[in-house]
C-alpha cells in the first residue's frame, strides 16, 4: 500500500473541496480507509472513515451533514468530499489504511499513511 492525498487548498468559508487518497500500488482495495486531520497544536484527530466495500462509512460529530467520504475500487481511491466548510475545519489532512476490513477511529491502529494534503479556510 502506498497512499497519495491530494486535492486540498484554500477556499472560502461555505465551499468545498474534494479530498482523494490514491493507492498507486493498487492493493487497498480490501482495506478500510480512514481520513485524519490535524490542525497546528493540536492532536490528529479522526475525520471519517470506510470499510473496504463502502458499505460502513462513520464521521466525527461536527463533520457530520457536511462531509462524505466514498471510494471507488476500481480506481483504488477513496474520497472526502467536504461542503460548507468552516476556518475550523483548517488542517492537513491524512488518509490512513490498514489491512482490516473495516476501519478504526484510532489512528495508532493504522499501518499505512499517505503524506498529508493542507486545507486552509478562510472567514
Amino acid at each position: 500500500v502506498q497512499l497519495q492525498a491530494s486535492g486540498g487548498g484554500l477556499v472560502q468559508a461555505g465551499g468545498s473541496l474534494r479530498l482523494s487518497c490514491v493507492d498507486s500500488r493498487r492493493t487497498f482495495s480490501n482495506n478500510g480507509v480512514g481520513w485524519f486531520r490535524q490542525a497546528p497544536g493540536k492532536e490528529r484527530e479522526f475525520v471519517a472513515g470506510i470499510s473496504w466495500n463502502g458499505r460502513t462509512t462513520d464521521y466525527m460529530n461536527s463533520v457530520k451533514g457536511r462531509f462524505t467520504i466514498s471510494r471507488d475500487r476500481a480506481k483504488s481511491t477513496v474520497y472526502l468530499q467536504m461542503n460548507s466548510l468552516k476556518p475550523e475545519d483548517t488542517a492537513v489532512y491524512y488518509c490512513a489504511s490498514n489491512r482490516l476490513s473495516s476501519f478504526t477511529t484510532t489512528s495508532d491502529l493504522y499501518r499505512y499513511w499517505g503524506r498529508g494534503t493542507q486545507v486552509t479556510v478562510s472567514s
